[in-house]
């Protein structure tokens, strides 16, 4: 029995087949997961090195600088409506 277990090849195999055994059902649903986070992971790598040579190239030929914006509050905040413009931001 000592020499069955000398080298980790047959854990392996036991363990492959207890899986193979008790999650086959959810294999399938599993590969299906792993396949759809590899393309999301890869479109969002490839969606990374695009965005990062347009805004390197863009930035520096052009020297602009970061646009700031305005908070702008939400319908109904000035006219004092009781509360259903949001909370209110009045100290």
């Amino acid at each position: 029995m000592g020499r069955l277990f000398d080298s980790p090849w047959p854990i392996v195999i036991i363990i492959v087949v207890a899986l193979l055994l008790f999650a086959a059902p959810k294999l399938p649903g599993m590969a299906r997961s792993l396949g759809q986070s590899m393309r999301i992971l890869r479109s969002e790598v490839k969606e990374m090195k695009n965005d990062d040579g347009k805004s390197a190239s863009s930035s520096s030929s052009q020297g602009e600088s970061p646009v700031e914006g305005k908070v702008i509050p939400p319908k109904g905040a000035d006219e004092g409506d009781g509360g259903t413009g949001g909370p209110s931001q009045r100290a």
